[in-house]
């Protein structure tokens, strides 16, 4: 057959196998990810997988409930996310994996609403109703479950939308106050009069999980208390003390040492004049602390005169600094004594601590000890009793959280008295409730107590017979902890804690479904009534009209009735903390419903870091207290969320991102792949130039899969190619998909998502776009029905599968989308596949080990042509014929095995045993390989672009004889 002289003039890219596919470059997530939520609805896709997952293991994560109040912030949108990446991986994994999201509904922030829209229309809240009032709270907790479910599916969140668990239905409130009155019976349950964290403002008690610290400048006031009892040089001596809430002096009952604190006697020699020190004067301090408190008193010079020993110590009887004071009426007339404490410190202070054992635990636990008074000088509001002389009716908190006259007066009056020794401010750290934001105080008032290390009559006692004990038990043997730091964190805080305040002065919630004896003390053996008659009624009448029931009038009879006289009992009003309400989720969630589980144990619980001393720790006791054991298998932590400079985010700063934002601009798979990408387990930082970040490698990742897509065209199954009987190359591939199954499904057990990510994104990135896809495009393109083709896209095929499941439980729209590109159908969805898997005999190291010298020698090679690129020598690789020496006998033999011309993408290339030239280019970091640059010679074949010297010797005259043969 003759040239044909008008070959040059054809034009062949028509007949290339070019990628053809209708997957967009451009993504366009914030629009079109709505449509598939909406797809996924229509087509019930997580019922579906409850049906595909009947008869395999479950896996259950049991949801922390958020509260229902209010928009998301980013922190949730995290923490969701997260939960996602779990129970996706874990049901393309083979599990059954059910998640029911949850609510958490009653409480203060709600109640805290309804009453501020009470005063905005001039109504007063104990006017109302109380079930009136409950209904609003409900109606308010209902809109904002309805907004916060939309806003978490907005996020690609799967779960069991349509019947989410909520702390304020009927059946919740029920167990609620089943779980409670286990309590009553087990003998767990008492009311005691003890210092607890109380919020003026608020008018309640607050558990430690409800209260978070902010620093603010305080008094400080350093008190002398002089002794009644003292004799010799310690007769005119004042131990003083150093306070910061000089509010709490009139409650004051007795004074601390530390039995092992070195304390000294001091004179004061001289002082400034408008010193409150008298010269002569001498005082009793901690030594460690002396120069300290002097400093504060203006004392110029002072002496030590002696040591002071602790037995002198415990031997002397102080007044309290009111005593004999005017108008008192005798109120402060009593003893001080001076105890030895061994919570006394050399921190700060004089070495002497003033004891309220009204208004502090350890205050408390003293004054237990040594039998001290309690006081009530205190009311809700957080002002003193009326009729409390000097002060009453003074605020020490105001309503708006802000300090009242209290801590004013007491200094003024300890001055008058000849008591203050110094005064100043002091910035600190300083306990605010969560949710008013208002500073708290310790006060001692009636509350019920949940004992957590009493002995339980309840016949569950393999891991201990007290709360403490079992949970402590289940932190270190029943639960995985990750990090494994949560383990240390949390069993430090149950280690330490004290019994847990159930009650709280407020109306919505679950009321303390107990009933008290008229008129006895809680010392009494029968103050408590426990009948499981009763418990039961209440419980069944709870499932019908919920806890509005024990408002209802005549309910008492009701239950009662011919059980206990009705008017001999009271029921308490005090609503239960709702930390009980969430800790006993896994009652009503994980042991009721249908899908729940056979132990009512879940495989995981999964919240932010400061859970531990919230819903992860009132689980925990609540399960042990009536079930014996944690609640959970396992707990996983994460961080807070941070500005991109690592700054808490404050509405106040302008430096909040909220999931909504982020989603209206990048889409929510962006916002799930920087979840991915991030180390959850520390703090994690967010802003608009890390989001560019995360959209860059979304942009790339999605390249790849396009690019697979495009390749795959009318890909048939009679298309497809043994493993062995594919080129090395394609076997090299499958052997890093065999590693790659393992390190995916190991990371994802281990909920190490930015390791899953990251190997997967390089691998795509690294290993496909700029390695295999690099070097098969060509004979993708431009090859006829080889052998070769078909095993690259059999590979394809196979690398389509692995990583769409792969990536499917972080990207879950962009995933769905390449799926459908290839599997178009109404019941089609990635989401209802499973992770292939795949052949461990696809592994072959020798292979691998043979082609990372391969890739070293390749990346000389490229090196080399990027410099005869820069330099304008060459535009193409493809003009290239280098000359390429390698010393090592190994690599050398591995490189003439492959066709490594096309492997780096030249038209030509020589292998050579012999010395690298001088001229030639060598990279530092691989030895024993240079290249010496040559241009490739022949022409340019107008089909594939290879410069090769059989162009223009074929039928097309254009062609090289490879591309002729697709021709034909």
């Amino acid at each position: 057959m003759g040239a044909d002289t008008t070959a040059e003039t054809v034009d062949y890219k028509t007949t290339l196998n070019l990628p053809r596919t209708d997957f967009p470059m451009r993504a366009g997530l914030p629009a079109r990810e709505p449509d598939w939520l909406a797809r996924w609805e229509r087509i019930g896709i997580y019922d579906r997988l409850r049906e595909r997952g009947r008869g395999r293991a479950p896996f259950i994560l049991h949801d922390g409930p958020p509260y229902a109040n209010g928009h998301l912030h980013i922190g949730h949108a995290l923490n969701k996310v997260l939960k996602d990446f779990i129970t996706r991986s874990q049901q393309m994994m083979g599990r059954d994996a059910r998640y029911v999201p949850g609510w958490d509904c009653h409480g203060l922030p709600i109640e805290w609403k309804i009453e501020e829209r009470y005063r905005e229309q001039g109504r007063d809240k104990d006017a109302v109703d109380i079930v009136e009032f409950r209904r609003e709270c409900r109606h308010f907790a209902e809109h904002w479950i309805g907004v916060q479910r939309d806003e978490f599916k907005r996020l690609g969140v799967t779960g069991k939308w349509d019947d989410p668990y909520l702390t304020m239905d009927h059946h919740a409130e029920a167990v609620i106050a089943e779980e409670f009155m286990k309590l009553l019976m087990n003998g767990s349950l008492y009311q005691g009069s003890k210092p607890v964290m109380w919020s003026p403002v608020e008018k309640t008690a607050l558990a430690e999980a409800e209260v978070e610290y902010h620093d603010i400048t305080s008094h400080q006031v350093w008190v002398r208390f002089r002794p009644l009892t003292a004799t010799g040089d310690l007769a005119g001596a004042s131990v003083v003390i150093w306070t910061t809430t000089p509010w709490t002096i009139p409650q004051n009952r007795a004074v601390a040492f530390g039995p092992e604190i070195s304390y000294g006697l001091y004179r004061i020699d001289s002082a400034s004049e408008n010193s409150s020190a008298g010269v002569g004067e001498t005082l009793l301090l901690a030594d460690a602390l002396a120069e300290g408190v002097l400093q504060a008193a203006k004392v110029e010079t002072h002496s030590r005169l002696r040591d002071v020993t602790a037995d002198e110590l415990a031997g002397l009887t102080l007044a309290h600094p009111y005593r004999g004071v005017e108008d008192a009426g005798g109120e402060w007339d009593f003893d001080v004594p001076l105890l030895p404490g061994d919570h006394v410190t050399e921190d700060a202070g004089t070495g002497f601590v003033h004891t309220a054992p009204s208004h502090g635990d350890e205050d408390y636990q003293l004054g237990q000890k040594h039998g001290l008074p309690m006081t009530y000088n205190v009311e809700p509001d957080g002002t003193y009793r009326a009729d409390l002389p000097l002060f009453g009716g003074q605020a020490i908190i105001t309503g708006d959280g802000t300090e009242g006259p209290a801590n004013v007066s007491n200094i003024k009056q300890l001055a008058w008295a000849g008591a203050l020794l110094a005064k100043g401010k002091i910035k600190h750290s300083y306990p605010h409730s969560w949710r008013s934001k208002a500073p708290v105080i310790y006060r001692n008032t009636p509350q019920w107590f949940a004992a957590i290390d009493r002995h339980l009559a309840d016949g569950l006692s393999e891991y201990g017979d007290t709360i403490r004990a079992r949970a402590l038990a289940s932190i270190d043997e029943l639960v995985t902890w990750t990090p494994q730091s949560g383990r240390n964190r949390i069993h430090s805080m149950v280690e330490t804690r004290p019994d847990w305040v159930l009650s709280r002065q407020r109306a919505w919630g679950v009321p303390l479904t107990c009933f008290v004896k008229t008129g006895a003390s809680p010392l009494d053996a029968d103050f408590l009534l426990r009948d499981e008659r009763v418990n039961a009624r209440i419980t069944a009448a709870f499932e019908i009209h919920g806890a509005d029931a024990w408002y209802r009038e005549g309910f008492k009879a009701e239950v009662l009735e011919g059980i206990a006289n009705p008017s001999d009992y009271e029921p308490v009003m005090d609503v239960l903390d709702v930390w009980f309400d969430s800790g006993s989720t896994h009652a009503f969630v994980l042991r009721d419903r249908a899908d729940g589980t056979a132990d009512g144990i879940a495989d995981l619980y999964l919240e932010g870091t400061d859970q531990h001393r919230g819903w992860f720790q009132s689980s925990l006791l609540q399960a042990c207290a009536t079930k014996g054991r944690a609640p959970y298998r396992g707990v996983l932590t994460h961080g807070f969320t941070l500005d991109e400079k690592g700054s808490k985010m404050s509405k106040s700063l302008g430096n909040t991102i909220g999931p909504e934002e982020v989603v209206q601009q990048f889409g929510a798979d962006i916002l799930r792949l920087w979840v991915a990408q991030t180390d959850y387990t520390a703090d994690q930082r967010i802003g608009p130039e890390i989001l560019k970040g995360v959209a860059d490698s979304y942009r790339r990742l999605r390249n790849t899969m396009r690019f697979m897509l495009g390749s795959l065209a009318d890909f048939r199954d009679s298309d497809r190619v043994e493993p062995e009987l594919m080129p090395e190359l394609e076997r090299f591939i499958l052997h890093r998909l065999a590693e790659l199954d393992r390190t995916v499904r190991d990371g994802y057990a281990a909920y190490d998502f930015q390791g899953v990510f990251q190997k997967l994104f390089n691998f795509a990135t690294i290993d496909l776009s700029a390695f295999y896809f690099d070097i098969r495009k060509d004979a993708l393109y431009c090859d006829g029905d080889t052998q070769r083709r078909r095993a690259a896209r059999t590979v394809l095929d196979i690398l389509f599968h692995r990583l769409t499941t792969w990536l499917a439980p972080i990207l879950v729209f962009t995933m769905e989308e390449v799926w459908l590109e290839r599997y178009p159908g109404e019941d089609s969805s990635v989401h209802l596949v499973d992770m292939p898997e795949t052949p461990q005999g696809w592994r072959d190291d020798a292979l691998a080990a043979k082609w990372a010298m391969i890739r070293r020698a390749r990346r000389v090679v490229t090196a080399a042509l990027e410099v005869q690129r820069t330099e304008k020598v060459i535009g193409a690789s493809l003009e290239a014929a280098p000359v390429v020496h390698v010393a090592d006998a190994e690599m050398l033999a591995a490189l003439q095995s492959v066709a490594f011309a096309d492997i780096c993408i030249t038209s030509d290339l020589v292998l050579s045993a012999d010395p690298a030239p001088p001229e030639s280019f060598r990279l530092p970091e691989t030895e024993g390989i240079g290249v010496v640059f040559a241009p490739a010679e022949g022409r340019k074949c107008q089909r594939c672009w290879k410069i090769l010297p059989d162009v223009g010797s074929h039928a097309h005259a254009g062609v090289c004889a490879r591309c002729e043969a697709a021709l034909d």
